[in-house]
């Protein structure tokens, strides 16, 4: 595609393929006249395949941060048979977007909780690595929330530190955070992704570099735009607005990307549900040769029963 168009103007093949889409349909068991609700739509790999089983009596909502995912999701969900409601927004809204539409609960939740192929190769979305862009690194560009590059040029190096090692498991975390306070000193502080990526590549030991099987600022990208979306927080509501929004005996099911996730997940799914996957599921080896980005790609599913493990504060409002 050339630069301005997408799939909604070029006719061409759809930007992004959900990962481990047989195995979430086999485990959310949905059926004919169920209501799910993605709350992760992007352009609708999973939420198309969902909604063809969900037939004219069904519902799917969809809700997505992304506007550019939601016009794709429209244009894909066009033909569906079931019934369907895109809203822009957080996972964490579905509380009060199923207020909006009187869906008192639904029968399954879905949740991908990795950013997309088309955001990942958007250049000036600043996700990644490979071209130059601004650092940006918002879900939602059109938002008024700080940058990754507002943030680098304003907080102090403890916390960059902090962000680096527990948000992206950096082992240099010290010496990245101290490069970019330098720089930041020097009037030289990085503003695109390359130019970050090289600092960063360069506070790193050539030793740690050659071993390493992945870009040096990998850890780095990922915690800074865990930080600009808040992402881990933004799990944790997440997760009790899913649960408190399922009717007895549904499904929800978590596709996460890094361990910091899966780990919130396995704990959340073993405390306050029944698990119905004992280890993650991931992608087979033929889905990972044809999609290498489902290689780190681990489902979960579990199901509500009774009142959400005797949450004080759940509230049981679903149908019977």
């Amino acid at each position: 595609m050339t630069g301005g168009e997408s799939p909604l103007d070029t006719g061409e093949a759809w930007p992004h393929q959900p990962v481990l889409c047989s195995e979430v349909l086999d485990l959310l068991d949905t059926s004919a006249g169920d209501v799910v609700a993605d709350v992760t739509v992007g352009a609708a790999g999973h939420a198309a395949a969902i909604a063809d089983q969900l037939g004219e009596k069904g519902t799917l909502i969809g809700i997505d941060r992304d506007t550019v995912a939601l016009d794709l999701a429209r244009k894909r969900l066009a033909s569906a048979p079931a019934r369907i409601e895109l809203v822009q927004g957080s996972y964490r809204e579905l509380g009060s977007v199923l207020t909006r539409l009187d869906i008192p609960c639904v029968d399954a939740v879905l949740m991908d909780l990795g950013f997309s192929s088309m955001q990942i190769d958007d250049p000036g979305r600043g996700f990644s690595l490979r071209s130059n862009g601004p650092l940006d690194m918002r879900f939602d560009p059109t938002s008024n929330t700080p940058t990754a590059f507002d943030l680098l040029r304003r907080t102090g190096e403890a916390e960059l530190e902090r962000w680096f090692r527990e948000y992206g498991e950096e082992r240099y975390a010290r010496r990245v955070a101290r490069a970019i306070v330098h720089a930041r000193a020097s009037r030289m502080l990085p503003c695109s992704t390359q130019e970050l990526a090289r600092l960063v590549a360069g506070a790193v030991p050539s030793s740690s570099r050659r071993r390493s099987r992945i870009h040096p600022a990998t850890r780095v990208f990922q915690a800074l735009r865990i930080v600009v979306n808040g992402e881990l927080d933004e799990l944790e509501v997440g997760l009790n607005v899913a649960l408190e929004k399922l009717r007895d005996g549904g499904r929800l099911a978590v596709i996460s990307f890094h361990s910091l996730e899966d780990r919130m997940v396995k704990r959340f799914m073993r405390s306050r549900m029944r698990p119905l996957t004992k280890k993650p599921i991931i992608a087979k080896d033929g889905e990972q040769k044809l999609n290498p980005r489902s290689r780190s790609a681990k489902l979960r599913v579990a199901v509500r029963e009774g009142t959400a493990a005797s949450d004080p504060v759940f509230v049981q409002e679903c149908r019977p």
